[in-house]
């Protein structure tokens, strides 16, 4: 029931007789609202609508270059950080062939030094012992001589007289001095 007096109350069912007269309340109303547009339009308040608006579309057009500007420059520094990421990867690729070229000639380098320095080792120990084997041999000489000289010395001085030992003797100094100069 309720319902029922609110629905009766609207401003619909309060107007009553002919549109056109100030007794409907809807005429009233139709009219302040047109009045009230005619003020608006009167005071040039959609002038200032449409400027507000237009001042508000240059400024999203402004931000949306800014921001396209600021797109460009952000792809011109990724174009230009991925193109210097590719010349230092092509650096880092070429110190790393580098690297192992040098390497690579650093180990070869490394060999034929071993093989100069084995050489050379190989040269002074053959020397050596070529030094040992003379040294030996002429101790082995020099032996011989000595026992040579001792033995004949013994035969002479049993079985000769010193005249004739005296000349082997001379003679025998001679024949080394020769064999051994």
């Amino acid at each position: 029931m309720t319902v029922f007096f609110v629905l009766l109350a609207s401003p619909a069912f309060a107007a009553k007789g002919p549109f056109f007269s100030l007794g409907n309340t809807d005429f009233v109303v139709t009219l302040a609202f047109i009045l009230f547009l005619c003020i608006l339009v009167y005071l040039g308040v959609p002038g200032m609508i449409g400027g507000i608006l237009d001042k508000r579309a240059e400024g999203i057009r402004k931000e949306l270059n800014e921001a396209r500007t600021l797109r460009e420059e952000a792809q011109s520094t990724l174009a230009d950080y991925e193109r210097k990421q590719k010349e230092v990867a092509e650096q880092a690729r070429h110190i790393v062939e580098t690297a192992k070229f040098e390497a690579a000639r650093a180990a070869e380098q490394a060999k034929e030094d071993l093989k100069v320095t084995i050489a050379r080792r190989l040269q002074a120990a053959e020397d050596q012992i070529a030094n040992a084997e003379a040294a030996a041999v002429k101790e082995v000489r020099d032996t011989a001589v000595n026992v040579a000289i001792g033995a004949a010395s013994d035969v002479i001085s049993k079985g000769m007289a010193a005249k004739d030992a005296n000349a082997l003797i001379d003679a025998a100094i001679m024949d080394v001095r020769e064999k051994f100069h």
